[in-house]
């Protein structure tokens, strides 16, 4: 029977950390997109605006109006720009916790391989072991039946003959 990993549990307390930062992992490339879509529609606010300019207030309310975009436009690309430092981040978070995992996950399937083989080799002497066994009980009625053949013959030799001895070569 197989022995069990005995590092499972760590193993699985770094299954939970990647899982963990690979959903921080998310948020954050979620909060990315988010950030880079509401920039997005503030530049696209910027670029429409009237096309004609009829008096002097219209000018000076589209020139407010650009200039508070304009400042609308620096704060979310600074906002971008933290939320992609925050994307970096998690990424490499999770990448480090990925590779705690694999270190983990190699050793598990070498463990696997072990006692598998070791199962095998198990199996295997058990195997031997009632092959061998087998092979001495013949061997044992073997020789129990030539002695039995031999006591008979000798029982049906009429008395007084002698018993033949064999000889090298195996001629009598």
């Amino acid at each position: 029977m197989a022995r069990t990993f005995s590092l499972l549990g760590l193993l699985r307390l770094r299954h939970a950390q990647q899982d963990q930062a690979a959903g921080r992992l998310a948020e954050a490339n979620d909060r990315l997109r988010d950030a880079a879509d509401r920039r997005l529609a503030a530049k696209r606010t910027l670029d429409d605006g009237p096309a004609q300019v009829t008096d002097a207030a219209m000018l000076s309310a589209i020139a407010a109006s650009r200039a508070s975009s304009r400042g609308m436009l620096a704060e979310l690309d600074a906002v971008t720009a933290r939320r992609r430092a925050e994307a970096d981040e998690a990424q490499a978070e999770f990448q480090a916790a990925r590779r705690a995992a694999i270190g983990l996950e190699k050793l598990e399937a070498a463990h696997a391989v072990e006692a598998a083989a070791e199962d095998l080799r198990t199996e295997q002497a058990a195997l031997d072991e009632i092959a061998g066994q087998s092979w001495r009980v013949r061997e044992a009625e073997a020789a129990a039946s030539s002695t039995a053949a031999a006591a008979a013959a000798d029982a049906a030799r009429p008395a007084g003959t002698p018993t033949p001895t064999p000889t090298p070569g195996g001629a009598q």
